[in-house]
C-alpha cells in the first residue's frame, strides 16, 4: 500500500517535470530536479501524516492502560483495606475471647484457693474443738481409697522458651480421683496425706509415672524435660525416701530431663536430712528447682552448691523487682549495683536459670522478654492438662508398688 502511495507520488513529480519542462521552458535537468523534490515533498508529507496518526493511536492506547492500571490499584487498595479490617476484627475477637478465657480461670483458680483456705480452717478448727478425728475424716478416706486403688493422675502443664515459645519442659501435676472420677483439689488432698503420713506415697507414685512419661518422650526424640514437685517431707522420710532414691539410681539416665522442684521457703529452711537427700540426689546428677520465690535476693554461690538450677517467680512480682533501679538484686560475685537487664544473665553465670510463671497476659510477656527472662509459664501458654488416657494406662503405677508403698505407710 505504501509502495502504490510512493508510486502516485512519483508520476505526479514526472508529471510535475513535465510541465515545466514543456511549458515553463525550463532546461530538462531543472525540469527533473523540480519533479524529483516534489515527489520528496509528498512523500515527507505522507510521512509526517501516517505517523502523526499512529503516534495520537499509541498515546491514546498508552491512557488507556493508565486508566485500566488505575483502576486495578483501586481496586486492590480496596481489597487490601477489607482484608486489614477483617484481620484486625479477627485478631481483636481472638484477644478478647482469650483475656476472658483467662480471666475466668484466674477468678476460678481464686475461689479454689479461698474454698481451701476456708476448709483448712474449719478442719483446724475442728480438730481443736475435737469435733472430727483427723484420721477419720471423709477426705483422708477419699485420699486413701484414691492411693489404694492407684487414681493418682498426672496432669502437664508447658514451660516454654523465650521469645520463641516452644515447648521446652513440662511442670507435673499431682491430681487424686474420686471413686466417681471428680477430682480432689491438691489443698484437700496435700493437707490430709501429710496428715496421715501419705505424702512419700503420693510423691513415690507421681514420681514413678513421671518417669515414665519422661522415657516415652525420649523415645519420640522430644527433648523436653518434666519438673516433677517434691515435698520435703518425702526427702525427710526415712520411710520413703530409700525407695525414692533406689528408683532414682535405676534411672539415672534420665537426670537430664527430670527435675524435682522444692517450695523456696522449705529450702531457706531445710533440715540437715533434706540436705543430705538432695545432696544424694545431686551426686547422681539430678537438678533442682524451687518455686515460689518471692524476692530476687537470692543466694547464687549458695544455690549453685545446693544444686539449684531453676528459679521460679511470679512474673508480675519478677518484672516489679527489677523494674525497680533500688530493688533487690541477686548476691553475687558483682560488686557494683546491678541492673535489673543483667539479672537473668548474672543467674546464669551461676548455673542458674530463672522462669516467669503465673503468665497469663501478652503484656505481661513483652515486660518479661525485655528483662531477658528465658522461660515463662502460665495460662497464656497452656493450662495444665491430664496427659492421654492411653498414656494415663501405660504409665500407671503397678499394682505390687501400690501395695508396697500403701503398706509401709499403714
Amino acid at each position: 500500500m505504501v509502495a502504490l502511495y510512493f508510486l502516485i507520488y512519483a508520476l505526479i513529480g514526472a508529471g510535475a517535470g513535465w510541465g515545466l519542462y514543456t511549458y515553463a521552458a525550463i532546461e530538462l535537468p531543472l525540469a527533473v530536479c523540480g519533479g524529483a523534490i516534489i515527489t520528496a515533498l509528498l512523500g515527507q508529507v505522507h510521512l509526517f501524516a501516517t505517523r502523526t496518526g499512529k503516534a495520537d493511536e499509541l498515546e491514546t492506547r498508552v491512557e488507556g492502560f493508565e486508566s485500566t492500571h488505575q483502576d486495578v490499584r483501586e481496586r486492590m487498595d480496596v481489597v487490601e483495606a477489607r482484608t486489614t479490617a477483617i484481620e484486625t476484627t479477627v485478631k481483636q475477637e481472638l484477644t478478647e475471647r482469650r483475656d476472658a478465657l483467662v480471666s475466668e480461670m484466674k477468678q476460678l483458680e481464686t475461689l479454689i484457693d479461698r474454698l481451701s483456705r476456708s476448709f483448712e480452717t474449719k478442719l483446724a478448727d475442728a480438730e481443736t474443738q475435737g469435733e472430727v478425728a483427723p484420721m477419720e475424716d471423709a477426705v483422708l478416706r477419699a485420699v486413701k481409697e484414691a492411693l489404694y486403688d492407684g487414681r493418682v493422675d498426672l496432669h502437664l502443664q508447658p514451660i516454654v522458651s523465650l521469645p520463641q515459645r516452644r515447648v521446652a519442659f513440662y511442670e507435673g501435676y499431682t491430681r487424686l480421683r474420686d471413686a466417681d472420677g471428680s477430682l480432689i483439689l491438691p489443698a484437700e488432698f496435700l493437707d490430709a496425706a501429710r496428715r496421715a503420713n501419705l505424702l512419700g506415697v503420693v510423691d513415690n507414685m507421681m514420681l514413678y509415672r513421671s518417669v515414665e512419661v519422661v522415657r516415652r518422650l525420649a523415645a519420640r526424640d522430644r527433648r523436653v524435660g518434666v519438673f516433677c514437685n517434691v515435698s520435703s517431707h518425702s526427702l525427710e522420710d526415712p520411710h520413703f525416701f530409700p525407695f525414692f532414691l533406689s528408683h532414682m539410681e535405676q534411672n539415672r539416665d534420665l537426670a537430664g530431663a527430670l527435675i524435682f522442684e522444692i517450695r523456696a521457703s522449705r529450702f531457706e529452711h531445710r533440715s540437715k536430712q533434706m540436705r543430705e537427700a538432695m545432696e544424694r540426689l545431686t551426686a547422681l546428677g539430678f537438678r533442682f528447682s524451687i518455686d515460689h520465690a518471692e524476692t530476687i535476693d537470692i543466694d547464687l554461690p549458695r544455690l549453685q552448691d545446693a544444686g539449684i538450677r531453676f528459679v521460679k517467680f511470679n512474673g508480675g512480682d519478677l518484672i516489679d523487682q527489677l523494674r525497680d533501679p533500688f530493688g533487690p538484686r541477686p548476691t553475687s560475685s558483682v560488686e557494683r549495683k546491678i541492673a535489673g537487664e543483667e539479672v537473668a544473665a548474672i543467674c546464669s553465670r551461676y548455673g542458674v536459670t530463672l522462669v516467669a510463671e503465673k503468665i497469663e497476659e501478652e503484656v505481661s510477656v513483652v515486660e518479661v522478654l525485655e528483662y531477658g527472662i528465658p522461660y515463662g509459664q502460665g495460662h497464656i501458654f497452656g493450662a495444665p492438662r491430664p496427659i492421654k488416657s492411653s498414656l494415663m494406662e501405660e504409665t500407671a503405677p503397678p499394682a505390687d508398688l501400690v501395695r508396697l508403698l500403701t503398706s509401709r505407710a499403714s
